[in-house]
């Protein structure tokens, strides 16, 4: 009874929506009178990304041992450093706050000695070419002198390098192919527990992934253990009929609070998703399988999995990650692709 009156509402609000949409859709300002008052698909993303916000101001930009501040400007800087003709003088409008925080988290116990590093070697690289004569880059400079620097500092340079000396590979485009082909969603696991070094080994091929400023905002959160593993796996609709079968989830989650501006509340979902894509790769060469399993933007899914997790609002689930040793008797979907001139758009 219930149930037919609950989709009877859903039937009604839907009408009213398909009438009420295209009244609405000529303006932005329509549109958001429209989320506003007949949609509440948009509440717990404006909501999370205020919070996101106010979690980035009052942190300072800076994650745990991490600073997604501090990557994304010394990123910048490394940038000018490449450009051709490369300036004397770059960075003015960042270059103070890039001290400043490089500041902060040397005298911060516990931070990240791997990015110390970096940002220590790309900061000297930059004061010894560029014109410090200048008013903005010599205040900077001094401060820069005044830091009681980094003891954990090593004296390897963590620098741009020229393409000729990048890491070399022996994949040819066949193996890749190869290995492109043999990674299918699978479903089907057998009952054997999966080891943390493999995710780990996976997810440091996942790291090597591009990311927007080299802020690599996302966490893997890797869920083995009863009855957390039961509950998550029945969240995802995607997961009807094999969840049970599930030894480990993965579940990918991009933090907003690494962004100050509404803008970039897109970049955790590509980012995510492009470390997530060489994760899979990596898990299919250490002989496990994986099914990413889509996370659709509804509030009341999101609320359920937040509290399971442990998550701040800010904290967004980008997708999860089954992830098992396949069992070979278990069938895969054969999922035609399309083609190449499916998709390329020659202009």
């Amino acid at each position: 009874m219930m149930a037919s009156i609950k989709n009877g509402l859903k039937k009604v609000i839907k009408s009213y929506q398909s009438i009420l949409s295209p009244l609405f859709s000529g303006t932005g300002f329509g549109a958001s009178l429209y989320f506003t008052f007949f949609s509440r698909d948009f509440y717990y993303e404006h909501k999370a990304i205020l919070q996101a916000q106010l979690a980035y101001s009052k942190n300072e930009g800076i994650h745990g041992n991490s600073s997604g501040l501090l990557r994304r400007n010394i990123h910048r800087l490394e940038k000018g450093l490449i450009m051709r003709p490369r300036r004397d003088v770059f960075a003015l409008d960042y270059l103070l706050e890039t001290i400043l925080v490089y500041k902060k988290i040397a005298q911060t116990k516990g931070f990240s000695v791997n990015e110390v590093e970096w940002a220590h070697s790309v900061i000297e690289e930059y004061f010894s070419v560029v014109d410090c004569s200048h008013p903005d880059i010599l205040h900077a400079k001094e401060i820069y002198s005044q830091i009681n620097s980094v003891e954990a500092v090593s004296k390897n340079n963590k620098l741009p390098y020229q393409q000729a000396n990048k890491a070399k590979h022996t994949v040819s485009y066949k193996q890749l192919m190869d290995l492109c082909l043999a990674r299918r969603s699978t479903r089907w696991f057998k009952a054997k527990e999966v080891e943390d070094e493999k995710i780990h080994q996976a997810a440091l091929a996942a790291l090597q992934a591009p990311s927007a400023c080299n802020r690599q905002p996302y966490e893997f959160y890797m869920v083995q253990s009863q009855p957390l593993l039961s509950q998550l796996v029945k969240l995802p609709g995607g997961t009807a009929g094999f969840a049970s079968n599930i030894p480990c989830l993965i579940a990918v989650v991009g933090n907003l609070s690494y962004y100050p501006q509404a803008r970039d509340r897109h970049v955790i979902y590509i980012d995510g998703s492009l470390a997530s894509m060489q994760f899979m790769l990596a898990l299919e060469t250490l002989g496990l399988a994986s099914c990413p399993i889509n996370w659709p933007e509804l509030h009341t899914l999101d609320t359920k999995v937040g509290k399971l997790l442990d998550l701040p609002q800010y904290k967004r689930v980008v997708m999860f990650i089954a992830v098992g040793y396949p069992d070979e008797s278990g069938y895969i979907a054969y999922s035609e692709k399309k083609t190449p001139e499916d998709i390329i758009k020659k202009l």
